[in-house]
């Protein structure tokens, strides 16, 4: 067996484990990789982003889109710390994912050498393993249990430094081989009970979200709900996991949920929760069921055995994954006598339906008419992207997701991830229109991925709303310290310009009817595209203005 450097059996393990993507930033800390790489570059293309944040949310945003890790390359120090970001956004949305980082040698270790960080230390809270491998003949052993460990139980982040004496060493080894999760069935006696509950339940629901879904299994879920009448609630930032078209289709369970929804789950008899850990944002601040003996019976169904009564005790907790679970359930068949519950989940729908109606906003542009445009103009299996502020609830209330693998969000809450999630999804999926949804402050932490989307020529529609302002900050700021302005306004460029300095094609739409046609242009161009839309400051939320805003906080205080 011919001896290889340790870049060589690195990158050889990658291909192994199906790896068609890397996404980094080059580093001389891992150039035997580098080298490695041009090799391959028929079967792995390394995709050069500009800031390692960015690179990190495209291996987790690769994450979602596949079920198996996303993978980025970073250098050691700066580069690593700044890839943190995408780490701790894969633990909290429990997507699987690897971060490659590169280490200095290891003669030099423990003596603060230059950008020198021992990442077990710095990653080991936040990743689910975080390792150095110290022999270049154990690289893909690592590599292996990484990919598995990844993608087991409940997903999420497994970091991996390099020092660069290891990868520059040789080695004869033998390539670990295609890694699979390991697998999590649902017990037959536990999916009786589930089965027993359900048919002396009087107010029954579904909530779905986590990760370890597929196609098949969101398709069984669509039976499952549909041969037992059941309400179906997605968690936050879970949305298409469920065709929101389905008449048992009750909306999402995230940031301010429709209160009738929030009133259905809080008042159901019995909660089916599969997939979803439960967290915050689903929860409502933990308020939607009581910790730690929910007054709902909970069934709470999970990948992860760790995650079943963290914070809530269930009545059955089951250890699967979500498509076996939903399997076993439909293999026993449906309800032996029509369900009392039956016209909850029309109503339920009709509920959410309701809740997308637009209401008046101030200013020329609507996001409202925008979004409910978008809607009826993309096809099924649109992919969006976004971050986190206030416009994406526009998108999330509005926008029906109808396939599994259309939303790219951070449950996370981060900022700055729609540009490269959407720059990793137009590379994986790249016949499907993807659309990257940003605000401005959104937006400038990493818009700098837009010159990536130029390089690789990826038509992605990317749209700007400007508000000049941290808009979420600034309504918690109005309601709670009303007229008292600090740190949230914002001063920005020209967006449609800066666009068309990247080499991007850029267009303003300051009107709602300026949209549609802006959109089709950029449909219709080649390369990436921005829009660049100029929302009036006083269209802070879906709800209330900033003045408005502005007026409550004041009476709340007198």
């Amino acid at each position: 067996m011919k001896p290889r450097s340790g870049g060589e059996i690195l990158v050889a393990s990658l291909v192994a484990q199906g790896v068609t993507h890397l996404f980094g930033v080059p580093g001389e800390s891992f150039l035997p990789v580098l080298d490695a790489l041009v090799d391959v570059r028929d079967r792995l293309s390394f995709v050069v982003c500009r800031q390692e944040g960015g690179a990190a949310y495209m291996a987790e945003a690769a994450g979602k889109l596949t079920g198996r890790p996303g993978v980025a390359i970073v250098t050691r120090g700066p580069g690593a710390t700044n890839a943190a970001i995408g780490v701790h956004v894969a633990r909290q949305d429990s997507t699987p994912m690897v971060l490659l980082v590169g280490q200095v040698g290891s003669d030099t270790t423990d003596r603060e050498a230059f950008q020198e960080i021992d990442y077990r230390r710095m990653y080991g809270d936040v990743a689910k393993w975080a390792a150095q491998i110290d022999r270049v003949d154990r690289i893909p052993e690592y590599v292996a249990h990484a990919w598995r460990l990844a993608m087991s139980g409940r997903p999420g982040p497994v970091v991996l430094a390099l020092p660069e004496d290891v990868l520059s060493a040789t080695a004869s080894v033998v390539d670990a081989p295609y890694a699979t999760p390991t697998p999590a069935a649902a017990d037959a006696a536990q999916v009786g009970e589930v089965r027993s509950r359900l048919a002396a339940a009087r107010s029954p629901l579904v909530l779905v979200g986590g990760s370890r879904w597929d196609a098949d299994a969101c398709a069984d879920l669509a039976t499952f709900a549909r041969r037992w009448s059941l309400p179906v609630a997605c968690a936050f930032r879970r949305q298409d996991l469920c065709d929101n078209r389905l008449p048992n289709y009750a909306g999402d369970v995230g940031i301010g949920p429709n209160p009738t929804l929030a009133a259905r789950l809080r008042d159901a008899d019995l909660v089916i929760a599969i997939g979803e850990r439960l967290g915050e944002m689903t929860t409502s601040g933990y308020t939607l069921l009581d910790a730690p003996s929910p007054r709902q019976a909970l069934v709470h169904v999970h990948p992860g055995a760790e995650e079943i009564g963290r914070v809530y005790q269930p009545a059955v907790g089951i250890c699967a994954t979500p498509g076996a679970f939903l399997k076993a359930m439909l293999a026993t068949g449906g309800p032996e006598d029509e369900a009392p519950w039956r016209a909850s989940a029309a109503s339920a729908h009709g509920d959410y339906e309701a809740w997308r109606e637009p209401r008046p906003v101030p200013g020329a542009v609507d996001l409202w008419k925008i979004v409910r445009w978008l809607d009826e103009r993309l096809p099924d299996d649109a992919i969006l992207a976004n971050g986190a502020g206030n416009y994406t609830t526009w998108l999330h209330r509005v926008y029906r997701h109808r396939r599994y693998g259309t939303q790219l969000a951070p449950y996370a809450g981060a900022m700055g991830y729609g540009v490269p999630a959407a720059v990793a999804a137009k590379l994986l999926r790249p016949a499907s229109v993807v659309i990257s949804w940003n605000g401005d402050g959104c937006f400038l932490m990493n818009g700098q991925e837009l010159a990536t989307a130029v390089q690789y020529r990826l038509a992605i529609v990317f749209v700007v709303v400007d508000n000049g302002m941290y808009g979420t900050i600034r309504m918690h700021q109005e309601r709670t310290f009303p007229g008292r302005v600090s740190g949230t306004g914002l001063s920005n460029p020209d967006f449609a310009a800066l666009a068309r300095a990247y080499g991007a094609e850029g267009a303003t739409v300051t009107t709602t009817a300026e949209f549609a046609p802006a959109f089709e242009r950029a449909l219709a161009h080649e390369g990436p595209t921005l829009l660049h839309v100029r929302l009036d400051s006083q269209a802070l939320t879906m709800n209330a203005s900033l003045d408005a805003l502005r007026e409550a906080g004041r009476r709340a205080r007198n």
